[in-house]
Order: structure tokens, then sequence, then C-alpha cells
């Protein structure tokens, strides 16, 4: 029997919109995963915390404000804490310039508005399968 992907859905920061986290967070475990789902306003280190503690395969962070920027300090606070293996996805509001940086960072996939359910579960997916920390867009 193989255990179950599981997922940290969460936000960073002091951005408290929660409405496509948990839109995301449905998806995913309409897909079979397990998810864990926190609410928002998450510090960088409660992130890395509850990543350790859930055993989570990939770490999902929805953004609508410029918290996404917090995202490379959250990637390099999980490298320093053993947990590089964690497959990082964002989705929100980043804007198109900005994108570069979070993939630069190890971030897996970065999605704006419009993507679709299917593509989501698909980068989470190939996230949790290795295909992390390389900077590459699904």
């Amino acid at each position: 029997m193989t255990s179950r992907l599981r997922v940290l859905v969460t936000k960073i920061g002091l951005d408290g919109h929660d409405r496509g986290s948990r839109l995301v967070a449905r998806w995913l475990r309409d897909a079979g995963m397990e998810v864990i789902y926190t609410a928002p306003w998450q510090s960088l280190d409660t992130v890395c915390s509850i990543a350790a503690d859930e055993d989570v395969d990939v770490i999902g962070i929805s953004t609508l404000a410029t918290d996404h920027l917090l995202i490379p300090k959250l990637m390099d606070l999980l490298r320093a804490s053993d947990l590089a293996e964690v497959g990082v996805v964002v989705g929100g509001i980043v804007p198109d310039e900005e994108q570069p940086q979070l993939l630069e960072a190890g971030v897996f996939a970065v999605f704006g508005p419009g993507a679709s359910g299917e593509e989501v579960v698909a980068a989470v997916r190939r996230a949790a399968e290795g295909c992390v920390m390389e900077g590459t867009a699904p």
C-alpha cells in the first residue's frame, strides 16, 4: 500500500485572504492527498515547524499581497532545517517580474489566477516526486 501525499496549505506573513487556499486545499483533498491546512498569518518558522512535525511532502503557499517576497527566506529556512526535499508551490498574485526570484530560490511552480485544479494537482504530484528545489516551472 502506498502512502498518500501530505501537503501543507498555508499563508505566510500578514496576508489573511484565504478563499484561494481553501479552494486549492479542496482540489488536493479531492485528488486523494492528505491536506494539513493552517489558518492565515503564519510565520516562516512556524511553517518550517509544521512541515517537519507533519512530515509533509509539499508546501503550498497562497498569496494575495506582497508576502510572496518572504518565500526566498522560507526556502533558506527549509534547507537549514534539513527540509530541502520538501517541494514548494506558490499560488496567487505574484507579478510576472517577481516569479523568477521565487523559482531561483527553489520554488517548484508559481500559479496565478485562473490556474486549473488539474494543473495544481499535477504540479504538486511532480514536486513530491523529487522535482523540487530546481527552480523549474511545471
